[in-house]
Formats: C-alpha cells, structure tokens, sequence
C-alpha cells in the first residue's frame, strides 16, 4: 500500500508578474495584492510505494529561516531523508513546480536536490523550457540538471516507468505538459499537476485564464475525473489550499 506525504511550503498569490509572495491566511487580504492575483498552495508530494520512495514535482525551491532547503525538511518531518528518493517525476517545469530540482549547498556549490534519485522530465518540456525562458521558466536552475546522468528522458505520448507508474502527454496548461498515474496494484494514485490542481476544479466546469490551452484542461479534467471515480483514483492537487489529497 502507497504512502502519500503532502510537502506543504505554504499558500502564495500570483499575479501576473508570475511572481509568488507569501500569503498569512489569518492577517493578509486578497483584494489588497496585486489586480488578478490568485491564492494557491504549493505542494510537491512524497509518494512511499514498495519500490520507491518518489517526489511529485519540486515545488519553488525556497529556504526555511534556518537556511535548509524546505523541501529536504518537510521530507524529514515525515520520517525520511532526501537520499532515500529514488525517483522525482516532473509534470513540467514551470518554477513552481521546477525550483526545487537543485539547490546550492552550505558551500555555495550547486547540487541535484536528491543525490541519489532519477529525474523523469518530458524531453518536449525540456526543449520548450529552455527555448521560451523568463518569466514562467527559470533555465538557470533547470539547465544545470539536464546535463547529469540523473535526467531519464520520456518521449512519446504515453509511457510506463518501472512497470506502475504511467505518463500520459496532456498538454493543456503547457503545451508539453504531463501527468502521472501511479498504480502498484493496490493502491490509484493519480498527480496531474496544473491540469489538476484544486479539488473545486475537478467538480465544476471551469476554464482558466492562465492555462495554454483552457478549453483542452477542462475537458481534461472532466475525463480525470470520470476515470478517476470509477477506478478509486487518489488525487493528488498541488494547488489546493484545503485538501491536499481526495477521491472523488
């Protein structure tokens, strides 16, 4: 039975500086940030699984207030270390999802953010990162890891790694983005990144300025959820403020 971990590093609004600010639920007001701003969570994932210990996209990459990578802390508030990931599995690489893929240690030296993990990144994502750049990509702290023999490439328009966990090309909120289904014969568990990110949107039509391709994530999300409910699908949002995880 998979083990799911959500590794929050809190609720933010974006606007469209693409520039995320941190949000206190109990004294900040939404109307006060910028015009069109949104509050999202951000919330990579720690999957625990029989083969694998994996992490679902790397959230901004962001350190805490004593200088540790907040992701590698979050992981050792559930009882594991960052050298025991094995595989980190990107939806795509926009820098909410994509910052915390390396990280500068105490020594000023950059580093793969788990040492001991293979990196599955979508070799089309990769291309399209690293030709359209700033504000949505940051191709310094993506360039560096294409280069080591961590990245295992995926190609096509679906795939399978290691027998259980499934990758379909989606293509809605970017053009070459990818979601997961992961399913190791007990357990369901489906991440689809910004084309699933809120419980809400997974209940209600809804067509989202910022998506590439607004239309195609809703009808998306309309067929991940009726899938989803007839196979007992664990959903995972990365943008949910109230519920991390769900089964419609």
């Amino acid at each position: 039975m998979a083990k799911v971990f959500p590794l929050s590093e809190g609720v933010f609004t974006v606007g469209h500086d693409k520039k995320f600010v941190p949000f206190n639920m109990d004294s900040d007001i939404l109307t006060e940030r910028s015009t069109g701003s949104l509050l999202v969570e951000i919330l990579p994932f720690l999957v625990v699984t029989d083969k694998d210990v994996l992490i679902l996209d790397t959230g901004l990459g962001f350190s805490n207030a004593n200088g540790e990578l907040q992701i590698h802390d979050n992981i050792r508030h559930c009882g594991y270390e960052p050298e025991d990931v094995t595989k980190v599995l990107m939806s795509h690489l926009h820098k909410d999802h994509a910052g915390g893929l390396m990280y500068d240690d105490a020594h000023g030296v950059l580093k793969p953010t788990f040492p001991n993990a293979d990196y599955y990144i979508y070799r089309a994502e990769a291309d399209f990162a690293l030709q359209t750049g700033m504000p949505s990509f940051h191709t310094s702290e993506i360039e560096p890891l294409l280069s080591t023999k961590q990245v295992k490439w995926l190609d096509g328009e679906e795939g399978t790694i290691d027998g259980y966990i499934h990758f379909t090309h989606s293509g809605g909120h970017s053009p070459q983005h990818i979601v997961f289904l992961i399913d190791d014969g007990t357990d369901k568990i489906f991440f689809g990144g910004d084309e699933a990110p809120q419980l809400k949107q997974m209940k209600i039509k809804y067509v989202a300025k910022y998506d590439y391709d607004g239309k195609k994530a809703q009808e998306l999300r309309e067929q991940y959820a009726e899938r989803g409910r007839a196979e007992g699908w664990q959903f995972l949002f990365y943008h949910d403020v109230k519920t991390p995880t769900a089964k419609l």
